[in-house]
């Protein structure tokens, strides 16, 4: 027996979560591959893996430049993928100048490793169906993002 949304549809059910290690450039990317991979083998369609990984890679790289370490959780519904991005970090502190294209507080040395374009959360939001962000300055950054099965 699952719940209900509220709308007559089963809840998302949690299928796996992963662990982003803050910092740790070197195996940046590595959970948007793993999520990815999951839903492959689950035997999603071409175009909805690649909005899963495009968000996914976005999300994992924002919580390793500046979340602290976080997590990537993944939910399946018959109608959607839920990912939940949660990190530690210390909050956006201005959530509409971060919402635009090119806007980004990357440090000189994320620059030199060629991130910091500034098209993170832009990106997120275009390849989502539903976008949810909780944020606060000093209290993390929770996204969940749905994007809906054909």
């Amino acid at each position: 027996m699952s719940a209900e949304d509220g709308q007559g549809e089963a809840a998302p059910e949690y299928l796996q979560s992963f662990t982003i290690v803050g910092g740790d450039f070197a195996a940046a990317g590595s959970v948007s591959i793993a999520a990815k991979n999951l839903l492959k083998a689950v035997g999603f369609p071409a175009p909805v893996l690649r909005r899963v990984a495009i968000v996914a890679f976005e999300a994992e790289m924002n919580v390793v430049m500046y979340g602290g370490g976080g997590e990537l959780a993944v939910y399946l519904s018959p109608t959607t993928v839920r990912l939940v991005i949660s990190d530690q970090g210390p909050g956006i502190g201005d959530l509409e100048l971060a919402m635009q294209e090119g806007w980004s507080t990357a440090t000189p040395q994320m620059r030199e490793m060629g991130f910091g374009a500034g098209m993170g959360l832009p990106n997120i939001k275009k390849n989502s169906d539903r976008l949810t962000i909780d944020t606060a300055p000093g209290k993390g950054t929770r996204l969940q993002v749905e994007i809906d099965l054909p």
